[in-house]
């Protein structure tokens, strides 16, 4: 299994520093740089003058140069045009790293049959998130848009996110074994369903922090714990259809967000309580290591919004966020292991 867990442990740092650099692409608005989706073609970048003066001239077309960057030079074109590049490549590198590995140790018969279908999902997940990244792009190029949709945002963050965990849960499986330990937990079975709890609250955060980098609801409401000097800020249910302030509106947006950070906060700190009178050593690092992760985080969060989202500090947020899953995950797969049945 040594060969199996290097591999996973190679796409879980390749995964995990692609989100980091689709963040800062999205933070540095680089995102639309790139028009078309060549998945093979587009692997090279401009070479001559002239191949950066065709690439300009697609991105002079859309509306986010037309409305926001119609001043923007070639030389400043370039800087957006190599973050977005950059994200693509490595999602390339990615795709490659999987399919070589995947067919090089099934041939050299290092899985079992359980490994090599949950391989095969993370392969095809890999695969589906290029897809969903162009229709994300996409959106973007539309007539009277400024940047990409922020739910199809959200859908390709959180495809992301998942993408991490099954690499991690395979990780785990093969580190500590595939069944259950001789030693049991005295309250592991309350904090299995507990752990799963909050892992369910944490994708919908992931889903409402791509909602926030979206619409850039970070630079709105830089105050904490207030919002504007009020709890709920009253501008919050201003747009109609009243569903879509939960999408476009800054104010409620950012609301949701911190209303689910603080959710979870509360979900760990349970957690912490009730591991604190657990019998298994195991179980109690877990639980230690979950809370310094959380509030960390939280941390991260309140500096994020306090910076007016400085591009630091959100890129640390968004890779707190991903530690976040690896604790969340790590206290799930243990309070399984030991759990009494």
């Amino acid at each position: 299994m040594n060969y199996v867990r290097l591999w996973l442990y190679i796409l879980f740092a390749l995964v995990f520093l692609m989100v980091i650099v689709g963040g800062l692409t999205r933070l540095t608005d680089s995102g639309l740089s790139i028009t078309e989706w060549k998945p093979l073609t587009g692997a090279l970048p401009p070479n001559s003058v002239e191949g950066w003066l065709i690439e300009f001239q697609k991105y002079s077309e859309i509306p986010e140069f037309k409305l926001q960057n119609s001043d923007m030079s070639l030389s400043e074109f370039k800087v957006i045009y190599w973050w977005e590049w950059g994200h693509r490549q490595l999602g390339r590198i990615i795709g490659l790293v999987w399919f070589v590995g995947f067919f090089l140790l099934l041939g050299l018969r290092k899985f079992n049959k359980e490994l090599i279908w949950q391989s095969f999902l993370i392969g095809f997940l890999i695969g589906v998130q290029g897809a969903i990244g162009w229709w994300m792009v996409s959106s973007g190029l539309e007539e009277g848009m400024l940047d990409v949709a922020s739910y199809r945002l959200s859908i390709h963050l959180l495809t992301a996110f998942f993408i991490l965990s099954l690499i991690y849960w395979r990780i785990l499986r093969i580190h500590h074994g595939y069944y259950l330990s001789i030693s049991r937990s005295q309250f592991s079975t309350a904090l299995y369903f507990l752990s799963i709890i909050m892992l369910l609250v944490l994708y919908i955060q992931i889903f409402s922090g791509g909602l926030v980098a979206g619409i850039d609801a970070g630079t709105a409401y830089n105050e904490w714990p207030l919002m504007n000097g009020q709890v709920l800020p009253d501008e919050s249910f201003d747009l109609l259809p009243i569903w879509i302030n939960f999408f476009h509106n800054s104010a409620l947006v950012q609301f949701n967000h911190r209303i689910l950070g603080y959710l979870l906060f509360f979900l760990v700190l349970i957690f912490f309580i009730i591991a604190k009178y657990d019998t298994n050593p195991v179980i109690k690092r877990s639980s230690f290591y979950l809370i310094f992760v959380a509030t960390l985080q939280v941390c991260l969060g309140i500096i994020t919004i306090l910076s007016e989202a400085e591009l630091l500090y959100a890129a640390l947020h968004q890779a707190g966020g991903m530690i976040f899953l690896i604790a969340v995950l790590n206290s799930l797969f243990m309070s399984s292991r030991y759990r009494n049945v």
